[in-house]
């Protein structure tokens, strides 16, 4: 191991440390400053040596090779990070990146589906739950309508979803306590239908008791057979693919996440304010709610041309 590699696994143990990073917040970084770490070696250069030029040829190559700007950005967004460390741990006397200007990317906006899909999947949902055959078949049935319900009720990402504990049932099942990335802790409530469907998933897996299925739900709220020990994201998105088919939609179209952006976009829609919204996804910074912002924009165009005095007065009575 260099002195380039040392140094990395030394702040990415500080990111897991004191920041509480994610394993995949940790991988992703270990990867982006892996690549950068390979550049500088072919160029002979050690990281006291590194100059704003070498990390701009470095930005350029990776243009070159048709990397998207979204990844270049994160990129250099790592590197960064890097040598911030290297600057208060004293391994460096300059930081390279000062200055530097990330590439320019357009933010995509978020994919989503109208409140009547959502409505569709929901309605799908309910009648496989309602029309499967008792064991395990209406266990399952009853799994992916109470997944979908919580999905959209609250906003949780997929991974925090999937690895609720059974302890989560505690309390009168208004609210729930959320850990998301960073071990950060958020509350959302919960309405009445993902709290019926939550109801009547227990009481099928409450039916499971003395089964395989029964003897591993112990710990997780959505137990499976799996080295994890509780259902996967992967699983769920295959399923919610499944179901889209079966409401007439296009399972290319439908996913844990979009469900997520659907959450969110709805909320605005009907009149929730932004930093109300970030609560409620749990992101760490409002910059990250800002995709959401076309939302709001729709929304006061509408607001103005159904409210507005002037909006509406047509050309006669102006004359």
């Amino acid at each position: 191991m260099d002195a380039i590699e040392r140094h990395i696994g030394h702040f990415l143990e500080m990111l897991s440390v004191e920041r509480g990073a994610a394993a995949n917040t940790l991988d992703a970084y270990s990867r982006d400053l892996g690549d950068f770490a390979a550049f500088l070696r072919k160029r002979g250069l050690v990281l006291d040596a590194v100059r704003s030029a070498d990390i701009s040829a470095y930005m350029t190559a990776l243009a070159a090779g048709d990397l998207a700007p979204a990844t270049r950005a994160r990129r250099l967004s790592a590197i960064r990070q890097f040598f911030r460390f290297l600057i208060i741990e004293g391994l460096i006397d300059e930081n390279p990146t000062v200055g530097l200007e990330g590439p320019r990317r357009r933010r995509p906006l978020p994919r989503t589906l109208t409140i009547a899909e959502v409505d569709r999947l929901l309605g799908a949902a309910e009648r496989q739950a309602r029309g499967a055959e008792a064991g395990p078949e209406r266990l399952r049935a009853r799994r992916l309508h109470c997944l979908l319900e919580m999905l959209y009720a609250t906003g949780m990402r997929i991974t925090e979803l999937v690895t609720l504990p059974r302890a989560a049932l505690r309390g009168d099942g208004q609210v729930l306590t959320i850990r998301g990335k960073g071990g950060r802790e958020r509350i959302v409530p919960l309405g009445e239908p993902a709290r019926a469907a939550l109801a009547a998933y227990v009481e099928a897996l409450g039916d499971a008791r003395g089964t395989r299925a029964g003897a591993v739900a112990r710990r997780w709220l959505f137990p499976s057979h799996g080295r994890a020990g509780h259902i996967t994201r992967q699983r769920v998105a295959q399923e919610l693919k499944g179901l889209a088919e079966a409401a007439g939609l296009d399972p290319a179209r439908v996913s844990p996440h979009v469900l997520r952006h659907a959450f969110a976009s709805h909320l605005l829609d009907r009149g929730a304010d932004l930093r109300t919204v970030q609560q409620l996804l749990g992101h760490a910074d409002i910059s990250t709610t800002e995709i959401y912002t076309h939302v709001l924009e729709e929304r006061l165009k509408r607001l103005v041309l159904e409210h507005h005095p002037l909006a509406k007065t047509s050309d006669a009575s102006r004359g």
